[in-house]
């Protein structure tokens, strides 16, 4: 599910995907979400034909409802759902709480146009399913996110300036 013009252009953006710099596991999160929410990510991974592994604790099980997931975590467990929307990408998702959707991304995996277009499509197509922002944040720099999905606009949008030391 490509789009013709990329959202954001990899010379624009390289330095916020520089992992010396912006530490290699920046965190994205969705605020504002619910069991519905988590749900619907669970479906829209599956619909979307990602490969995926569910793991509580660390132990493999396979992939229960949103409920269960939210549940365990209340428990004290933590639930993880890893995702490969395609086989060189990996992104986890973590199951804190009901309230917000918490996943990691590898810079080291996202270098170049072709990567950073997944990285893209993919906030756009968990942004348009929830309705809701999807925002990435340097390791480095929590709570002062870099980009992310912008409902308004229906696309991702550089919310830093790429060329200020300070992101």
């Amino acid at each position: 599910m490509m789009s013709a013009v990329p959202d954001l252009l990899w010379d624009d953006v390289k330095s916020l995907f520089d992992p010396d710099v912006n530490g290699a596991l920046p965190d994205v999160v969705v605020e504002g979400t619910t069991v519905e929410d988590w749900q619907a990510l669970l479906e829209l991974v599956q619909s979307q034909g990602w490969r995926h592994a569910y793991s509580l604790s660390g132990e493999p099980m396979e992939l229960p409802s949103a409920a269960d997931m939210v549940a365990a975590a209340s428990t004290g467990d933590m639930p993880e759902l890893r995702v490969w929307p395609v086989p060189e990408i990996l992104m986890i998702f973590r199951a804190y709480q009901a309230e917000s959707i918490d996943f990691d991304v590898d810079l080291r995996e996202l270098q170049g146009q072709q990567r950073l277009d997944v990285l893209v499509d993919v906030l756009r197509v968990i942004g348009r399913r929830l309705g809701k922002s999807v925002l990435m944040t340097p390791e480095e720099s929590p709570g002062h996110p870099s980009l992310g999905f912008d409902v308004e606009a229906g696309r991702v949008v550089l919310l830093a300036d790429p060329a200020d030391p300070d992101v």
